[in-house]
């Protein structure tokens, strides 16, 4: 295994893993079933600075993660993916520019009620309407969760020719 494809694999897991620990850190809420999980500022974050191959990536490595463990349902899953596609991709196919990053948590998180509530034949309303506080603090928090990425973010070996 080269160097390349070495600082790859682990940069994946790495993002993995933050995916993981963010999505288990839960905002509480007054309204039942409008907690906040930080994964989706994080995740449209890595999207941008890190591009949609490596956000998808290590999202299907978190969700495997967590479905093996018992933490995620297949529902749980669903929603994820969901998310991931069309957060990632709204930002792989619209690019990286700010209305952008404000816009595809958001859009994602709409997405994911809306399949979900095909899935259940429910209405989506009970769905969407306690997820409107999370949806609010991922617009609000992506930009800085997404500078503070791009600040962190090491390319090649850099660091070491200083």
């Amino acid at each position: 295994m080269n160097p390349d494809q070495m600082r790859e694999m682990t940069t994946i897991s790495l993002l993995a893993s933050l995916i993981i620990v963010t999505g288990m850190i839960k905002i509480p809420s007054p309204i039942p079933g409008a907690d906040f999980q930080l994964s989706a500022p994080l995740a449209v974050g890595i999207a941008v600075v890190f591009g949609f191959r490596k956000y998808i990536i290590a999202g299907v490595l978190a969700s495997s993660i967590l479905l093996m463990l018992g933490f995620h349902t297949i529902l749980n899953v669903e929603i994820s993916m969901v998310f991931r596609i069309v957060a990632g991709g709204a930002v792989a196919l619209l690019g990286p520019s700010l209305p952008v990053i404000f816009l595809a948590g958001p859009l994602g998180s709409i997405a994911a009620r809306f399949v979900l509530a095909e899935t259940l034949q429910v209405s989506v309303w009970p769905l969407l309407i306690p997820a409107i506080p999370g949806i609010i603090f991922t617009a609000v928090t992506v930009l800085p969760v997404t500078k503070l990425l791009k600040r962190t973010k090491i390319e090649g070996n850099k660091q070491y020719a200083r």
